[in-house]
């Protein structure tokens, strides 16, 4: 049964889909119940097949999108789902579909002619009134061209009926009005206006065989007259080809063309001109085209034409809908321009419509309505619509419900004591503060209004406008309450409005208090205290506040003196610190530099490795801290191995340890540079290492050569060199980067020249702020892309999921997924931070990594005169025990450059040289005898 699911309207559905329908609505209300609708959202997901190919169950996927739309009725991709699977499936149901969502969200221009064609298909003429009706919803949702000649074309279908041809001629001539400017567009309108004019001409001439009536003659003459004239208002417009029409109009004519005809002709060609180089930067840019269309708006409104500027307003809105900004703009120009209702009120609707989580387009709608004196009843509908779709910030809230409170207050008539407009404000400023305290506050974590303004503004309202002092300080008293008693600015606002409304004893009273409670300026407090009581205050009222003023101002003295001790402990821990890590860097820099001479060779390299990394608390490896380089990322950590491994190899070369078959190709070779990938983080134990890797890149093209990298034991380092036949086949190679062999995330990187470019770095992923993409953390570790890609294409468009692994492959619990636009993320944060997934709470953020730092590079030592540095001496073997005691070891001769040689003996000043200790002498030294 398709399109089941609840919602629809009665008469629907036939008995036997009703009952089916039922069944499953009564399903999904049990699955709310006992909490296993996530079941029913992963049983009702599409699988894929090997190829990707997505299959459903159509029935199950209508209904698991009908649930989220009862849920949330402004998802506009549930929307577009829903509707592509009814239509798929010849859905009886498609209709409501699309109307459910044509009332929430404008459609775009390919969704209303599919809508008209599956109309227009069926074969119910009794229903092409309701047909009209759906044509005139979609001409008001854009300005689209192809829409007006679908409807003129639809209509020319009834010429019979009667009032058909004026039917057609009003259709045709609302379309001229609307888009007979449009300079690229426009002239298809005009043409089909005068091909149906020129039909209807072919139809008054009179038989062959027989001469015209008098009154055929000047039905006839009257209907030339009609074509002359679109002939004469298209040459004076600029619009694309018009030296065609003009030719086609000198050819049609049997009279000749009055001067003043080719006067706008010319000048439209001119017109033209400046036109073009806008059109012609629309033409070769890419969607949206935001820019270009802008420069557009600018050049129009330098003109001053308004029906152009509105034209070039609404193609750049046709492309650009979802761009706030540019809504704003044009309702302004609107407002402020025109003025006229029958376009003012239209654009602000379709502007909220297309952006409603923008609170200045509502704002601005709620003005507009009162503005052009809308009734009451439909301003208020507006409001309460606003508040339906969801703000990104709490803030928004207070905005929206001080708007509407402006609204009910410019509407009371506050001359009188008592009126229904007047209790209306209040009871709307009460149902403003306890919306912002349930709903907003529970939502965000906070109130959206700290300061209380909304509270002010009530006060002032009933101090000022109402002569209700007590109901205004019963507020104040609440606003205090709220965390505002410690700003001195906050009592002096009331103190303020008691001076101007109120009396001297409740202005003492205030200051007393501020005196009191203040924490960030009590001087400014207390000076206003002791002016009140030197020009209004007797001498009594003076004494207490001078010693209230100087009690409270020596205790604040004291918190300062507390504050500045502190500080300055602070900034000396600060200044310790920073000092030891210079100290640390230091020390960093000389370890550095004695690596970089003497680096180590052999399986010592491995082994040391293994100290370089440590387990965080969930079990995964990660780099140790690094006062010279910071935290070693995974990009960073491979650049040192690989340059690392490539100078041991070097030496190791050099010192023979390798032989002849045994050593390894060429490392580098600058002519290779583009044809050739670094490959890395391979399985140590990957056997047959170049036959493998020779598969896997056949894929990307044709390969040349690949050099994996042993050591001189012959086991597999990790690293290898993959060289293709042509540039081309390197960049594809690239994009097999992080792809799993053999449960590790292979790294693929450039072939770079690391002793010519040390700092040379690549980073796949952008360190920058992202607005179209969600940083997600808290992920349980058993969370899969596909899993993710589920959660999130519920909130829009979602691009790409990455999970965050560690060099072994395995998930660190983090997530980046990328939207198609800003405004979908930013919906995304709004339900999925804080959400509950497999008994992890998760929490999201915009994408912003927090800068990298660049190593410093430390001071080069003094060269060697050689020109290759001398290689270090190796230590000795474990087997190769030393017998002396390490307490009798003499220490390291500098000069030996840290090795266990010691230093020649040294005769005594006697001139006998020191006797050699035997066994016995060292067994009878070690036991004291």
């Amino acid at each position: 049964m398709a399109g089941a699911g609840r919602g629809w309207p009665p008469g629907a559905m036939s008995d036997e889909d009703s009952s089916e329908a039922e069944d499953i609505a009564e399903a999904i209300e049990l699955l709310e119940e006992v909490g296993g609708i996530d079941d029913l959202n992963a049983a009702a997901a599409a699988a894929e097949d090997e190829d990707g190919h997505r299959f459903v169950e159509p029935e199950g996927e209508i209904v698991r999108l009908q649930l989220m739309l009862d849920r949330n009725a402004y998802d506009y991709n549930s929307h577009l789902a829903l509707i592509k699977i009814m239509r798929d499936e010849s859905d009886f149901a498609l209709p409501v579909a699309r109307q459910n969502m044509s009332e929430i969200f404008p459609l775009t221009e390919g969704m209303w002619l599919d809508w008209l064609k599956d109309e227009i298909r069926k074969p119910r003429e009794t229903d092409r009134e309701k047909i009209y009706e759906l044509f005139e919803r979609a001409v008001k949702d854009y300005i689209c061209p192809q829409i007006w000649l679908e409807y003129a074309q639809y209509s020319m279908g009834a010429i019979g009926q009667e009032g058909g041809i004026a039917r057609v001629r009003a259709i045709l001539e609302r379309a001229i009005i609307e888009v007979g400017l449009h300079v690229t567009k426009g002239a298809a309108i005009w043409e089909t206006y005068r091909e149906f004019e020129n039909a209807i001409l072919a139809t008054m001439q009179p038989a062959l065989d027989s001469v015209a009536t008098p009154e055929q003659q000047q039905n006839i003459k009257a209907q030339l007259q009609k074509i002359h004239s679109l002939y004469r208002r298209q040459l004076g417009i600029p619009l694309m080809d018009m030296e065609s029409t003009f030719m086609e109009y000198e050819f049609w004519t049997d009279e000749p063309i009055p001067h003043t005809v080719r006067q706008n002709y010319t000048r439209a060609l001119r017109q033209l001109e400046k036109y073009k180089p806008y059109e012609d930067a629309l033409l070769i840019a890419e969607a949206p085209k935001l820019a270009e269309y802008e420069a557009y708006i600018d050049f129009e409104m330098k003109i001053g034409d308004p029906a152009r500027i509105q034209l070039i307003y609404e193609r750049a809105l046709n492309e650009n809908c979802l761009v706030p900004d540019l809504w704003t703009r044009y309702t302004q120009y609107l407002d402020r321009q025109l003025r006229v209702r029958s376009l003012v009120l239209p654009a602000h609707e379709r502007a909220v419509r297309n952006c409603p989580w923008t609170v200045k387009l509502w704002s601005h709608y709620l003005m507009a309505l009162e503005r052009h004196r809308v009734d009451h009843e439909v301003i208020s509908e507006t409001f309460e619509n606003s508040l339906k779709p969801g703000f990104a910030q709490a803030t928004d809230y207070v905005e929206i419900w001080q708007a509407y409170l402006d609204y009910h207050r410019r509407r009371v008539d506050f001359t009188q004591d008592s009126s229904k407009e007047l209790e209306e404000l209040r009871s709307t400023f009460a149902r403003a503060l306890n919306y912002l305290k349930q709903d907003v506050e529970e939502r965000f974590n906070e109130s959206g209004d700290p300061s209380c303004t909304i509270m002010q503004a009530w006060a002032r309202i009933e101090a000022r406008l109402c002569n209700n002092m007590q109901k205004a300080r019963e507020l104040w008293d609440l606003i205090m309450v709220k965390g505002n008693s410690k700003y001195a600015n906050m009592w002096l606002e009331y103190y303020n409005l008691e001076r101007a409304h109120g009396d001297t004893l409740h202005c003492r009273k205030a200051l007393y208090r501020a005196v009191q409670f203040t924490q960030d300026y009590p001087q400014q407090v207390c000076d206003m205290l002791l002016t009140l009581e030197r020009n209004e205050g007797t001498l009594e009222d003076w004494d207490a506040a001078v010693e209230r003023t100087e009690t409270r101002l020596a205790r604040a003295k004291e918190q300062r003196a507390k504050a500045a001790a502190k500080a300055a402990a602070l900034a000396k821990q600060e200044e310790e610190k920073a000092n030891r890590r210079k100290q640390a860097q230091a020390q960093a820099q000389k370890k550095a530099l004695q690596m970089a001479q003497y680096p180590r060779a052999g399986n010592k390299r491995e082994a040391d490795r293994d100290g370089e990394w440590m387990e965080d608390e969930e079990g995964f490896k990660k780099p140790k801290w690094d006062v010279n380089l910071g935290w070693i990322t995974e990009e960073e950590q491979q650049e040192q191995d690989a340059r690392e491994l490539e100078r041991n190899i070097e030496l190791e070369v050099e010192l023979g340890l390798f032989g002849k078959k045994d050593a390894p190709k060429v490392l580098h070779d600058s002519k290779k540079e583009g044809f050739t990938v670094f490959v890395s983080n391979l399985p140590y134990l990957m056997g047959k290492p170049e036959k493998k890797l020779r598969r896997l890149f056949a894929k990307c093209g044709e390969v040349a050569e690949v050099r994996p990298i042993f050591t001189n034991k012959g086991s597999f380092r990790g690293y290898a060199y993959v060289e293709f036949k042509d540039e081309r086949s390197a960049l594809q190679a690239f994009e097999l980067d992080r792809t799993l062999v053999g449960g590790r995330p292979m790294f693929v990187s450039p072939y770079v020249d690391k002793s010519k470019n040390p700092d040379s770095k690549v980073f796949k992923y952008s360190t920058n702020l992202e607005l179209h993409k969600l940083f997600i953390s808290g992920l349980p570790f058993s969370c899969t892309k596909e899993d993710l890609e589920e959660l999130c294409k519920g909130h829009g468009n979602v691009k790409d999921v990455r999970l965050v692994t560690n060099r072994a492959g395995k998930p660190k619990g983090l997530a980046y997924v990328e939207f198609e636009n800003e405004e979908q993320a930013s919906q995304a944060l709004l339900t999925m931070d804080g959400l509950t997934v497999k008994d992890h709470v998760i929490h999201a953020a915009i994408s912003n990594p927090p800068s990298r730092k660049s190593p410093e590079k430390p001071e080069p030592q003094s060269q060697m005169p050689s020109s290759r540095k001398a290689p270090r001496r190796r230590r000795k073997r474990r087997t190769q025990l030393v017998m002396v005691p390490r307490a009798l070891q003499r220490q390291n001769n500098p000069a030996n450059n840290g090795t266990l040689q010691n230093p020649p003996a040294k005769p005594s000043p006697s001139g006998e040289w020191p006797k050699k200790m035997t066994n016995a002498d060292f067994a009878k030294m070690l036991l004291h005898k």
